[in-house]
């Protein structure tokens, strides 16, 4: 490819020699080890490293055209200079991958909770009913029926374009972060349906504010197509608030809630049938929620309504519900030996706790148990309310680690030690080691009881703790297996 369509809606601050534009331009890359001959390298200024110190690396790699912030000069290889590296990557990859989102069905999923439950139902439903679906998620990516790991929510915007390209489905389904979107990590995607959640206090340390956490979250609905179609659950303030801000704008949401005037008016929640009752086009209809709780119910009606609108039948919709297993660390229930319950839940703010508490309530829970932690150089502001709500709605509790980051283990102890001697109750107790605390919660448990083990979900320990597990899956597996060993070894004794 030549450089002049590269740099298509590209704003350059330098002057340029006109015969650059026919250069030819076989990669990108935005770290210089990725650099290949003939490599465009942008350089970026990182939160810990600065791409303009790696120019010249990426140089001697090969690079033929370098992309950057910085008032350079004398450099072996041409330079243009951008206002914003990332946005400019997220162009030139856009570019560079043929525009690959304007070719295909997308589908994006924003907001604080659900993202992921949204997501894995919607795909569920489309492909029970003959559509090919791409995902890219904080769980797994998974593109023409291969699944692979991934380490953000919402990648680079250079992998990102990579995969839309490679995706030969008929539809792509994308979880949105709001670091994504500041970050223009979806620089250049352009979307079909744009879902909005729900909003709750959470990365704070980040946007600073609520308001320009919501300000991040609605950048997401600037990349609709002409035609696209935007999708609010407006029982949530937020979603109220976005639902007038895009009325204002000329764009109609179809919104779901409450309300009479609600495209898709909630009637009335089963809990103990994990149905809804709902009202469309003055049709009644009744929906099963795969997963339990209210937020669930939530869930379950957005991936309805993008599967309503994309015109499948409504029936079909409905039987699709009832054979969906699941999301990995999402309400996730494990029996133990003993008759108690396990939950395990990427739950990280207070809002969420309050749903997976009462969720296990409605359940029949005779106790809850609440296992959680706080993430060291994150959000510290939502720690009061996360402690409060669990220890106004749980029998009794653990608090313990959660990823640590770069705050030191003693600091993140003694943070802890103090916020719950000044918002908690004699209900709490702190057990550092993560495993040793699940394991006293399974000790302390009896038939009935309920033990909810909320932050990490899937994810995979950043630190070594006591026992040789990665998850907290692995965890209450290997403790419940090796009380069944005790047991065992204690009646062989005797």
């Amino acid at each position: 490819m030549e450089l002049q369509y590269l740099l298509n809606g590209l704003t350059i601050e330098n002057k340029l020699k006109n015969q650059i534009a026919t250069t030819p331009v076989e990669g990108i890359a935005d770290s210089s080890l990725e650099v290949k001959r003939n490599h465009v390298f942008i350089a970026i200024e990182g939160f810990q490293i600065d791409g303009h110190s790696y120019i010249n690396d990426a140089i001697k790699k090969g690079a033929c055209i370098i992309i950057g912030e910085r008032n350079l000069t004398d450099l072996a290889v041409p330079y243009i200079k951008v206002s914003n590296s990332r946005k400019a990557l997220g162009i030139i990859a856009n570019n560079f991958y043929g525009n690959p989102s304007k070719q295909k069905l997308t589908i994006g999923i924003t907001g604080t909770n659900g993202k992921t439950t949204t997501s894995y139902l919607l795909k569920h439903i489309l492909e029970k009913n003959g559509q090919s679906c791409s995902l890219f998620g904080s769980i797994h990516n998974i593109i023409n029926g291969e699944v692979s790991e991934c380490v953000n929510t919402t990648p680079s915007s250079l992998v990102l374009q990579k995969l839309l390209s490679t995706s030969n489905d008929d539809i792509v389904i994308m979880e949105v972060s709001s670091h994504g979107l500041k970050q223009f990590r979806l620089e250049g995607i352009e979307f079909d349906y744009c879902l909005f959640t729900n909003l709750d206090q959470d990365h704070l340390d980040y946007h600073t504010s609520m308001e320009k956490y919501f300000q991040a979250k609605l950048l997401l609905f600037d990349k609709l197509k002409e035609n696209g179609k935007a999708i609010v659950n407006v029982d949530d303030l937020w979603g109220r608030k976005l639902n007038s801000t895009l009325q204002n704008r000329g764009i109609k949401p179809f919104t779901m809630g409450q309300f009479k005037d609600c495209n898709l008016e909630i009637i009335d929640f089963n809990y103990k049938n994990s149905t809804i009752k709902f009202e469309k086009n003055n049709q009644s209809c009744y929906l099963y929620s795969p997963m339990f709780g209210i937020h669930n119910m939530y869930n379950t009606l957005m991936a309805y309504s993008v599967a309503s609108l994309l015109n499948l039948k409504k029936d079909l919709i409905c039987s699709s519900t009832y054979d969906f297993s699941g999301v990995e660390g999402r309400f996730e229930i494990l029996k133990l030996d003993n008759g108690a319950t396990i939950v395990i839940d990427y739950a990280h703010t207070a809002d969420a706790y309050s749903q997976c508490l009462s969720t296990a309530k409605y359940c029949g829970a005779k106790r809850l148990i609440h296992v959680f932690g706080f993430r060291g150089n994150r959000d510290s502001g939502k720690r009061q309310a996360m402690l409060s709500v669990t220890a106004e709605m749980s029998d009794q509790y653990i608090l313990t680690l959660d990823n640590l980051n770069t705050v030191p283990k003693n600091e993140m102890l003694r943070t802890m030690e103090n916020i719950n001697n000044t918002f908690g109750n004699k209900k709490g107790t702190i057990i550092g080691d993560r495993t040793i605390a699940i394991k006293r919660a399974m000790e302390q448990s009896v038939q009935g009881d309920w033990i909810i083990i909320t932050g990490k979900g899937h994810e995979e320990y950043q630190q070594n703790y006591c026992y040789p597990t990665k998850t907290d899956k692995e965890t209450v597996i290997f403790l419940n297996n090796q009380q069944k060993y005790n047991q065992t070894s204690s009646q062989c004794l005797t």
